[in-house]
């Protein structure tokens, strides 16, 4: 490990996916489908992805994963939100006993969910479906100082790393919780980014006009009391939460084992963002869900160069846009897997002749 203050984990040494022949056959799979060349659109492209992904002409998404990591925020306190910090472990509780929207469509579709408390201001009785992998109760005011410490920092990335090898399968969904989230993603995009915060944040859990320009005034606050993060991860420790950083940690890891990474909205982005400013070739295991209705998501999705699945309205967050998108997937597996080609169902391919 290296010595200094924000060190990326030695584990994580991503190999950017360059398989020509591999990618060649995924083509010539698709296009000799029963199907007119391109018809499929977009899933077509998402076939391709996940088969390269898997480095699999036939993929197959195995043992899905939903990890949802919860974390308390200092700056909640000064009111960033329209809710109470307390709503975060009582979500917690909500995704353990199944009535959370998450909670809902992982059953649906047949995703294993996994709370993670990485840093809740609240002890939880241990439970099958609960990780307790706090790194402190909250964290700091952002007025008053850098959110985490480097140590914690690092911490959290480790944890979110050690979550990801011990769950099986190929394929995660990274979700969220916590009071004062989408103002610490705001801060990270609006830094990491240079653009104004005014374009990085918009109205969490739903603030009025009012409430909206104060939450704008407290941030700007923020990044005038710390002008000179610049670097990814000293970015992630001043303005960042404990949830995002093991999510952080958790998107390199599963990058690094080659598992498919399906991208939630602004918090898991903000995650990724860092994870991919660090590795940029993180990115390349990633698939976007959609475009949620949080005003900085389109402009952190531009800063990744992502095209999202949907577009829904959404601004829940838990990863429950992230798991309606799941099945989109499951499709473009499918079609790869068992739609006929022309030769198989003997029939005439007018565009090859």
């Amino acid at each position: 490990m290296s010595s200094t203050p924000y060190a990326v984990p030695e584990v994580v040494d991503l190999a950017v996916l360059n398989d020509a022949a591999l990618d060649a056959r995924l083509q010539a799979l698709i296009d000799g489908k029963t199907k007119p060349l391109g018809s499929l659109g977009r899933l077509e492209a998402l076939a391709r992805q996940l088969g390269r992904i898997l480095g699999r002409e036939q993929p197959q998404l195995e043992s899905p994963q939903v990890v949802v990591f919860a974390g308390d925020h200092g700056l909640a306190a000064r009111g960033v939100s329209a809710y109470p910090s307390d709503v975060t472990w009582q979500m917690v509780e909500n995704f353990l006993a199944g009535g959370a929207a998450v909670s809902v469509l992982a059953r649906q579709h047949g995703l294993a969910l996994t709370v993670v408390d990485a840093g809740v201001r609240h002890d939880f009785a241990p439970r099958p479906g609960l990780q307790i992998r706090k790194i402190a109760p909250g964290t700091a005011d952002m007025l008053a100082g850098p959110a985490m410490s480097a140590a914690q920092c690092q911490a959290a990335l480790a944890a979110g790393a050690e979550v990801v090898r011990g769950l099986p399968g190929n394929a995660l969904i990274f979700g969220e919780m916590g009071i004062g989230n989408t103002s610490a993603a705001a801060l990270i995009l609006a830094r990491l980014s240079g653009q104004p915060i005014e374009r990085c944040a918009g109205r969490g859990t739903g603030l009025d006009d009012a409430a909206l320009q104060r939450k704008l005034e407290l941030l700007r606050g923020v990044l005038a009391r710390h002008p000179s993060p610049v670097e990814p991860l000293e970015v992630l420790a001043t303005f960042g939460g404990f949830e995002i950083s093991q999510m952080s940690g958790a998107v390199l890891q599963a990058a690094a084992e080659r598992r498919v990474i399906l991208v939630d909205g602004f918090i898991v982005g903000a995650a990724v963002l860092v994870a991919a400013r660090l590795r940029p070739a993180v990115l390349q295991r990633c698939v976007f869900a959609h475009l949620s209705d949080e005003s900085g998501h389109r402009l952190m999705l531009d800063e990744l160069g992502a095209q999202p699945l949907l577009q829904l309205g959404l601004r829940l967050g838990e990863g429950s846009g992230a798991a309606l998108a799941w099945p989109l997937l499951e499709s473009a597996c499918r079609i790869l897997a068992e739609m006929a080609s022309f030769e198989s169902a003997g029939v005439s391919n007018k565009e090859h002749q």
